[in-house]
């Protein structure tokens, strides 16, 4: 286990902490929003591949739009109007998105805090928040943990938290994955076990609907390319997932990822009811990538178990309502052979 600080412009200071073995799967990890800033794994053939998008050093993150890496919170994904009613209070959250929706908890979400490590040491860290009552306009007081553990070929995300208040919580990992390294991901295959989906409206919002994913291109269940012709022709995906309707006790397979040079293939594996499956068609960002390296359309691709998208506004939906005396918890895993 390594920690390197740094400051950033503001003068926050920022650490790093590195898990795992040399020569093995290691993953990076900034006390800047819980982030996965870096995760290199062995790949066939020898040698090691970064398989995320990241930055340079922690301002890159604090700079650049997109989450990447980052722990979204309180709410992970979009609550329309950020208005919600919980017994019989209406709550109004800020409104990060084009000044209509709240996204990912906020301008000042989890992502963008500094979290404290608690325990450290070479195959993992543990991490804690406060959020304060009214934060982003959230009732309630919420206290967040977020362990990573690195083995041989898996890295494990625990996250938990609880309230004093009701509120809402939904946690969720928004890593950018490219199996390749390099150039874009409509070569990969994916797999997502899933039966139905959550179609959205213009402003990416669930409609309410729980449809089908038989005869369209939302159909996963059996391993495919994810581009459709080039990426001129290519329709984007931003869209939840139904893999169940409640958290599971234990982590189950929620996607499979195959990358496009053959030589590297993941499985995610979480207790979470939905998939959250972005294809990155809102890249490239400003900021450029670890190593000066330009990002490009497409260049890479989340997969972020949660509990459905704008869940307290539709009444069938895997909620996210958390209440004093629960504990929110989520079980996340990368398994890479």
């Amino acid at each position: 286990m390594r920690r390197i600080s740094a400051t950033l412009r503001d003068g926050t200071a920022v650490e790093t902490i590195t898990i795992g073995k040399e020569g093995g799967l290691q993953a990076k990890i900034l006390t800047l929003g819980a982030t996965l800033s870096d995760l290199l794994v062995p790949v066939a053939g020898g040698g090691r591949r970064s398989v995320i998008l990241g930055f340079d050093g922690p301002q890159g993150h604090r700079d650049t739009p997109g989450f990447l890496g980052v722990v979204a919170g309180r709410c992970a994904n979009r609550i329309a109007g950020g208005r919600f009613e919980l017994d019989c209070q209406t709550h109004q959250l800020d409104l990060n998105e084009k000044g209509a929706t709240h996204l990912h908890g906020g301008s000042d979400g989890f992502w963008n805090r500094i979290w404290t490590v608690l325990e450290a040491d070479d195959d993992f860290v543990l991490l804690a928040l406060t959020s304060p009552d009214g934060d982003q306009g959230y009732p309630g007081a919420v206290q967040v943990t977020c362990r990573y553990t690195a083995s041989a070929t898996r890295l494990t995300i625990a996250l938990e938290a609880r309230t004093d208040r009701p509120t809402l919580v939904n946690l969720a990992t928004h890593a950018y994955f490219n199996l390749d390294g390099e150039g874009d991901i409509l070569g990969h295959r994916l797999t997502i076990p899933a039966e139905s989906y959550t179609p959205v409206d213009d402003a990416l919002i669930p409609t309410g609907e729980i449809a089908t994913v038989e005869d369209t291109r939302f159909d996963f269940r059996k391993p495919r390319s994810i581009g459709q012709g080039d990426a001129s022709h290519h329709e984007g995906y931003d869209h939840n997932f139904v893999l169940a309707m409640q958290p599971a006790e234990r982590p189950h397979r929620v996607a499979r990822l195959e990358g496009g040079k053959g030589d590297t293939a993941m499985e995610i594996w979480s207790t979470e009811p939905g998939l959250q499956f972005y294809d990155g068609a809102g890249l490239p960002l400003p900021h450029p990538l670890r190593g000066g390296r330009e990002s490009v359309r497409f260049g890479g691709l989340c997969l972020e178990p949660q509990r459905f998208p704008d869940a307290i506004n539709h009444a069938d939906f895997a909620g996210a309502v958390l209440r004093p005396g629960e504990v929110y918890s989520q079980v996340t895993e990368y398994r890479f052979d």
